[in-house]
């Protein structure tokens, strides 16, 4: 019932599941709120609230007031409807910090004279914090009129919070984790299933047969690309070896050589000594 200048604000605060449970047990999941909708709704349900506790006499006296409020929120009463920010474990620990909490913190209370008292406050309207000083009389009378009457429920449940739907939530809520149980097993399965057992329920084939000669596959060795060069980094043996080296020569129609560093091991064993130094010296003269 309080604003943050310890005003008399009535408001409520509810906690809404993004759903609804079916006669069935089925959960239905929705993620919209028709905001102009909800405001309107809201403002219709409230005045028909008020006007129900009432009397007939009373009812005629406050029908002029009742009937402005309709007409001056052509757009329906105040709704504040954020979506939802981080995870549930610390949006309850906030909601049960609230709704325990005083009308005013002890540290909101600036300073105290015997008096006035100087109190601050959050002005929503220009996203300041103020200081506002009162009588001591007036910020007692502000601060008893938000005191709840004795045995008077700050906290109500409905729906499939409420005590009467408790035995029931639990059963469904059971049928419906038990649903997502068997589902979640079944996703983890068919994650664990090797890219072969996939592949085969997907195309009914085995992948590890050869489609010409039906031979089954069986490892024995790799071919990588090294520096632009097909190269055999491992096989299970020499024929192994000597048949995936058959295989690149046939691919790309290159003979393999033998590598530069063993090509000028071979020139430098050829050539005579004075022939190599003049041929140093003629490779250093051009550079």
């Amino acid at each position: 019932t309080f604003g943050s200048k310890l005003n008399f604000n009535p408001h409520v605060h509810m906690l809404v599941t993004m759903g609804g449970m079916k006669a069935n047990g089925e959960w239905k999941t929705y993620d919209y709120v028709p905001f102009e909708k909800l405001r309107k709704v809201w403002q219709t349900v409230v005045l028909k609230l008020i006007r129900r506790t009432l009397t007939e006499e009373e009812k005629r006296q406050v029908q002029p007031l009742l009937q402005r409020a309709y007409q001056s929120n052509d757009k329906g009463f105040y709704v504040h409807a954020p979506k939802q920010r981080g995870n549930v474990k610390a949006q309850l620990g906030y909601i049960g910090r609230y709704i325990r909490r005083p009308a005013i913190a002890v540290e909101r209370i600036v300073s105290y004279d015997g008096e006035y008292v100087v109190f601050r406050y959050h002005d929503k309207t220009e996203d300041t914090d103020k200081e506002e000083q009162v009588t001591v009389e007036e910020f007692i009378s502000r601060l008893i009129r938000h005191i709840p009457e004795e045995q008077f429920k700050m906290i109500r449940h409905y729906g499939v919070y409420a005590r009467r739907a408790k035995k029931m939530s639990k059963e469904k809520v059971k049928v419906w984790q038990e649903t997502v149980k068997r589902t979640l097993v079944k996703v983890k399965q068919r994650i664990r299933r090797k890219w072969k057992e996939r592949i085969q329920t997907q195309t009914g084939k085995d992948p590890m047969v050869c489609a010409k000669c039906e031979c089954y596959y069986e490892y024995k060795g790799e071919v990588c690309l090294e520096k632009g060069q097909l190269r055999v980094k491992y096989a299970s043996c020499k024929t192994t070896k000597a048949t995936l080296e058959r295989m690149i020569r046939d691919l790309t129609g290159i003979e393999e050589t033998k590598t530069r560093k063993e090509e000028k091991e071979v020139i430098r064993e050829c050539k005579p000594a004075n022939v190599r130094q003049a041929a140093s010296q003629l490779c250093l003269f051009e550079m």
